[in-house]
């Protein structure tokens, strides 16, 4: 360990890795019998699992080392994707757990494939898992990576292959059930060791009153100016929702807790759980950036926790706890996204060839094995990304997001059925934001100057998610009267809008 934690800081990190893997180990008594307790928990989760493994799978290392630096560059504003995602939850819970629960799926593309089709399932498996590795493991692990080393000046390399290894042991053994059981942990550490950060970080600045007063008033406006070049209002409005939108409930990666819940009461007491939870990354995540600012005259010149640790201002022990918490936010998202890779690798592509139980668990498993040596090889690719971690993962997310929001709502909602429209609005939608991706980095780096990139770049990616979303559905609308198809019979019992059982359902 490196000289800035000293024998009581050492024991706790290492105390924290045993007792992870203790749990995870524990718990993956009777994952190997079927595939559905591997990837499902059994659907025996109680919701306070359910509640603590949404949050956990939710703040990863992009929070800490993002999120915190956006909020000492742009003050409480930030913090309106964590606000929104309150909202979401809670419908997460109340209006679509009913539904995924009543027809006992396994993935969130199986719900899109019943009323789409199989070929069009498999396409949003795909740009799923792809996204997962951009998204989800790469930004994980490099933002991990930047913390670790800035503050312990620990080999990038090193510190995160020993993360992913101890996260790959009890993931690949456990599935699912070992996951969530470890994200309990997990999560109660996190959420202490932000609650003394900011408790100690106050402290330094020199207590709640002289806190208060000197942060920035421009730092403190909860609506942008619309030039504003990261949060104008306007965007936060209209395109925010849209992001929320897709990752609260369109998405594997955190609807497979609702999915392994033991029935919808307990996804709803789950998800009232981890919405009244997401209150805590205020405290723990936009507070310290303001601290920061205080601590240096209110100049910006470099990332926030790792400037908060070399301030000096946490005492033996404390410091072991604080790194405790960083390592269990990065190590339960990587668990996460290879659990929800697995999943949907073996449910999506596999399962509908072969039903045979032991051989799809045994897919499982390689699959976790594969994608945790993977994300080893990827690792010197990371240094490629842009360091502007948060704003950046959420500008990925705006392109991204539209198009496969669409089609989970039509899924859902539409009374008519078309598999032409939908995996038409999946790949020019995605197109679309492939050539923006495309366009950000020429631009960034200055490879062309054509007048026509130059203003596909410049569109706020707010107002991108918004305009992206709108003709997502006019794609949708046209391809589905080009050419009309009829609806599947199990497509109609899941349509919600026209299921008069729905009212039972949630009861």
């Amino acid at each position: 360990m490196n000289s800035i934690l000293d024998i009581t800081d050492n024991y706790i990190i290492i105390f924290y890795f045993l007792l992870v893997l203790g749990i995870g180990l524990y718990f993956s008594k009777g994952s190997s019998h079927s595939v559905e307790n591997y990837f499902l928990a059994g659907r025996k989760m109680g919701w306070l699992a359910i509640g603590f493994s949404i949050f956990s799978t939710n703040i990863s290392s992009e929070h800490l080392v993002g999120l915190a630096t956006a909020g000492a560059k742009n003050g409480i504003v930030v913090g309106h994707f964590e606000w929104l995602a309150i909202i979401f939850i809670l419908i997460l819970g109340w209006f679509f757990s009913p539904i995924f629960i009543k027809n006992k799926i396994n993935t969130l593309p199986e719900i899109i494939g019943n009323k789409f089709g199989l070929q069009v399932r498999k396409i949003y498996s795909a740009i799923s898992i792809v996204t997962y590795v951009f998204t989800k493991i790469a930004i994980s692990l490099l933002a991990g990576g930047i913390l670790l080393n800035e503050i312990f000046g620990w080999n990038f390399s090193t510190s995160i292959t020993i993360m992913l290894l101890f996260t790959g042991i009890y993931t690949i053994v456990g599935g699912l059930r070992s996951v969530m059981y470890t994200q309990i942990l997990q999560s109660v550490i996190l959420i202490l060791a932000g609650v003394l950060v900011a408790v100690f970080g106050i402290s330094a600045v020199g207590g709640v009153n002289s806190f208060l007063s000197q942060i920035p008033s421009d730092h403190l406006e909860i609506f942008k100016p619309l030039s504003d070049p990261n949060f104008p209002w306007l965007g936060i409005v209209l395109g925010a929702p849209i992001l929320a939108g897709w990752y609260w409930w369109a998405d594997q990666y955190i609807v497979q807790r609702i999915l392994s819940a033991k029935d919808v009461k307990n996804a709803q007491k789950g998800t009232a759980f981890a919405s009244a939870l997401k209150i805590f990354p205020f405290v723990f995540l936009i507070i310290p950036g303001l601290i920061y600012l205080e601590l240096n005259g209110s100049s910006y010149n470099g990332r926030v926790y790792s400037l908060l640790f070399t301030a000096n201002i946490f005492p033996s022990g404390i410091k072991g706890i604080i790194i405790s918490g960083f390592l269990a936010a990065i190590m339960s998202s990587l668990a996460s996204a290879f659990n929800s890779i697995a999943a949907l690798i073996t449910f999506d592509f596999i399962s509908h060839k072969n039903k045979n139980d032991e051989r799809l668990l045994l897919v499982g498993q390689l699959t976790t094995i594969l994608i945790v040596l993977t994300s080893i090889v990827f690792i010197p690719l990371l240094s490629l990304f842009d360091n502007q971690i948060y704003i950046n993962l959420q500008r990925l997310q705006a392109y991204i997001s539209p198009p496969i929001l669409i089609v989970f709502i039509m899924s859902v909602f539409w009374k008519k059925s078309s598999n032409f429209a939908a995996k038409w609005t999946l790949i020019i939608g995605e197109s679309i934001a492939v050539l923006r991706i495309l366009a950000d980095y020429l631009s960034a780096y200055n490879y062309f100057e054509n007048k026509l990139i130059l203003f596909f770049h410049s569109v706020n990616y707010l107002y991108f998610a918004v305009f992206s979303f709108i003709f997502s559905l006019a794609v949708f609308l046209l391809a589905a009267n080009i050419k009309k198809e009829k609806i599947p019979e199990v497509s109609q019992q899941q349509v919600w809008i026209q299921n008069e059982k729905f009212e039972k359902l949630t009861n």
